[in-house]
């Protein structure tokens, strides 16, 4: 049947092929809808995107997160809690097992191992934390930068970076420690020089995949400088990567400073720490009458590293951001 007000030798399109021709309108509005109101288009469940996005942290993430909280809080508050001197030597008490006095025992000159480890955490984490942040502040803004500018910039601080890394990095800090000195802050100075080049790679990386972003160039076309498209547009973006791959970079440094430790490179004794606990562990003939010393330490960094990688990881799945959801 045809309308009245229909023109002679018009053709009337039906709705629905009108709908056919011109999909992009109603798709749209379906879409939009359908994001909006939380549900697909037939009504049905939540988006299966958004539910990897929002899906609980987990069981392990948390008891991940409240170790690692425990071993900062004792490490900071480690004057505050009742525990005996770490230097302290009572000789009547020498490679004694764990008792109510003593909750993880003693070692061969009779310190208490349990606050030898609690004090020996500062170093770790210091040098860790101090490390990753000193290399993730210089190397993170040069890679931010680098990656939105290109350019002769970006050639220049790339192809240093390649240097950099192909320079066994394990050496040149056994180098420059035994050259420099041994002091906590010359230890956590050089692993974050050691850190910059790879967290300039991993966030040069990272910005590159967003400096053409529509969102960066909206924001060019529109006027913004170059100082706000990086820190306003590109940063917020970048951060969840840093802080997922900061996290396994943190648990790498742990280990650098505990094998320096062991080869006798970072702290001095008396000043306890996880590295050079586990060396004392191993000497003396210490490993048949007393493992104890050794293993304490070696278990407390064996946890705190699997905690921060698991923290790492799951982050890295909550926060990835696909092309999908963009």
């Amino acid at each position: 049947m045809v309308p009245e007000d229909l023109e002679p030798g018009a053709v009337q399109i039906p709705e629905r092929d009108r709908n056919a021709e011109f999909p992009s309108v109603a798709a749209t509005d379906e879409f939009v809808i359908s994001r909006l109101e939380g549900h697909d288009g037939a009504g049905g469940a939540d988006d299966p995107d958004e539910e990897i996005v929002r899906r609980p942290l987990g069981f392990l993430f948390w008891c991940s997160v409240t170790w690692v909280s425990l071993v900062v809080l004792a490490a900071i508050f480690a004057n505050l809690l009742p525990l005996p001197n770490p230097d302290f030597q009572n000789y009547n008490l020498v490679n004694a097992g764990p008792s109510i006095h003593h909750l993880l025992g003693t070692d061969d000159l009779g310190r208490d191992l349990l606050s030898r480890l609690v004090f020996g955490a500062r170093v770790s984490l210091i040098v860790g934390f101090g490390a990753v942040a000193m290399g993730m502040l210089i190397g993170g803004t040069l890679g931010l930068i680098s990656g939105y500018k290109g350019g002769t910039f970006d050639v220049t601080f790339n192809a240093a970076s390649f240097i950099l890394l192909a320079f066994p990095a394990i050496v040149a800090v056994i180098a420059i420690v035994a050259f420099w000195g041994q002091s906590l802050y010359k230890i956590t100075i050089i692993l974050g020089v050691a850190t910059i080049p790879v967290m300039f790679r991993i966030i040069r990386a990272s910005s590159l995949a967003f400096a053409e972003r529509d969102f960066v160039v909206a924001a060019r076309t529109m006027g913004a400088t170059s100082r706000r498209i990086v820190f306003r547009e590109i940063l917020p973006n970048v951060v969840p990567v840093a802080v997922t791959f900061g996290l396994i970079a943190v648990a790498g440094v742990i280990v650098v400073e505990g094998s320096l430790a062991f080869l006798g490179l970072s702290v001095q004794l008396p000043t306890p720490s996880w590295g050079n606990l586990i060396a004392e562990g191993t000497s003396n003939n210490l490993l048949s009458t007393n493992p104890l010393v050794m293993m304490w330490p070696a278990l407390a960094m064996f946890l705190l590293l699997l905690a921060i990688n698991l923290i790492g990881d799951r982050l890295r799945q909550r926060f990835d951001i696909r092309q999908g959801l963009l």
